[in-house]
């Protein structure tokens, strides 16, 4: 089947937080917004057709995850990543924010030193913050157009540390980590018995010449000491149904985890429709994924040659994976607050400022092409127009 991403859908008075939030989050409802990472693409038909057989039994009482569920993950880790998970390993999370969130709880103690890497996604640090624990940071480093680890860096900052945060693939620089930096990370960890949580929500977003390693697979040593985070909400668009999961194959962690979600905080029912909206994307959703990459990956094309030819004020990171770019607008010479200003009220954009991820953020834009390409063609026009309205 052929999937038409050019339709543009409007989303205005659905409760929508990319639409319908604009005035509380940028001060004005006249931006095109380009901001939180969702997509602007109809829901797959086969999602869809799913949810609307189980509303034939008009009964929505109390629920479980049936072995379906954890049927489905394995299977598609199995096909598009080429790990062998158990189903033993799996556990329930309404999201992977809330996920680090317990992580952080269940698996630290107050005021142990937890490991990010920004400019990184912004609720890592309120995860650590938020709980009393010490953020320690090991700042991505720019190379060649490139986020890259600062492994070096790592190996002093692992010294005495209980917990890193990796964002793998990367969000908001899309980098996709090769198993080099990858290896050389878990074994600096190894070495100084550092959990890692792997945020892996991204990884389905790869594009052509990249490919997604899941931490946990390299080797049953990394594995003992990895929790991997993962949910459909961002390959399939499926936020609002909050559903994700854990991968766990350290029986203590999961253990340790299961109590915090089940008994200690009983939020681990779930969500009747997320699951149903899981096993069907796992199960029939491949082409449709293929598709959107290919599609999404040519948005990124035109806004790469469409600042360059036009906006070579503004660069952009190459991404290898997701459907955020980071946009490089340090050579406007804004500070953060002009820069927000620049883009709602001159671009008339809503997007990410950098700032937000953290260290290195400074001076960069986080813009979401996950659209139809009409509106990005949009947003680089209107951006355009800004920027030649300084020289006016």
């Amino acid at each position: 089947m052929k999937y038409n991403f050019d339709e543009i859908i409007s989303r205005e008075g659905t409760n929508c937080i990319k639409y319908d939030a604009l005035q509380r989050v940028f001060g004005s409802e006249e931006v095109l917004p380009m901001w939180v990472a969702d997509m602007d693409f109809r829901t797959p038909d086969f999602v869809i057709d799913a949810l609307r057989k189980r509303l034939e039994h008009e009964i929505l009482g109390y629920t479980f995850r049936g072995n379906e569920f954890n049927e489905a993950i394995v299977s598609w880790m199995k096909k598009r990543h080429g790990w062998d998970v158990d189903p033993a390993w799996l556990c329930f999370s309404p999201g992977v924010v809330p996920a680090l969130n317990m992580l952080v709880m269940a698996l630290t103690e107050p005021t142990d030193r937890i490991i990010v890497q920004p400019p990184v996604y912004f609720p890592f640090f309120g995860a650590i913050r938020e709980n009393g624990r010490e953020i320690i940071e090991n700042p991505l480093v720019l190379k060649n157009g490139r986020l890259c680890m600062d492994l070096d860096d790592l190996k002093q900052k692992a010294v005495g540390a209980r917990m890193l945060l990796l964002c793998h693939p990367h969000n908001p620089g899309g980098s996709v980590w090769t198993r080099h930096e990858l290896e050389t990370m878990a074994q600096i960890c190894i070495d100084n018995d550092v959990l890692i949580v792997s945020d892996e929500i991204h990884s389905d977003l790869i594009f052509d010449g990249h490919r997604h390693i899941p931490l946990a697979s390299l080797s049953p040593e990394v594995a003992a000491l990895t929790v991997t985070c993962n949910a459909p909400s961002k390959t399939f668009n499926l936020a609002g149904l909050a559903t994700s999961y854990l991968i766990i194959p350290n029986k203590d962690l999961l253990d340790k985890y299961n109590h915090m979600i089940n008994d200690q905080l009983h939020a681990g029912m779930g969500n009747l429709f997320g699951a149903i909206a899981l096993q069907a994307a796992y199960a029939h959703g491949e082409g449709w994924l293929e598709q959107l990459l290919e599609y999404v990956h040519q948005n990124v094309k035109f806004v790469g040659e469409y600042l360059q030819k036009n906006i070579p004020q503004i660069t952009m990171i190459e991404p290898e994976s997701t459907y955020m770019i980071w946009l490089d607008c340090r050579s406007l010479g804004f500070s953060t607050g002009e820069l927000k200003d620049f883009f709602i009220n001159n671009a008339h954009l809503g997007l990410n400022e950098g700032a937000m991820f953290g260290t290195g953020g400074e001076g960069f834009m986080r813009l979401n092409v996950a659209c139809p390409h009409q509106m990005v063609q949009w947003a680089m026009e209107q951006l355009r127009a800004a920027v030649d309205g300084l020289r006016e």
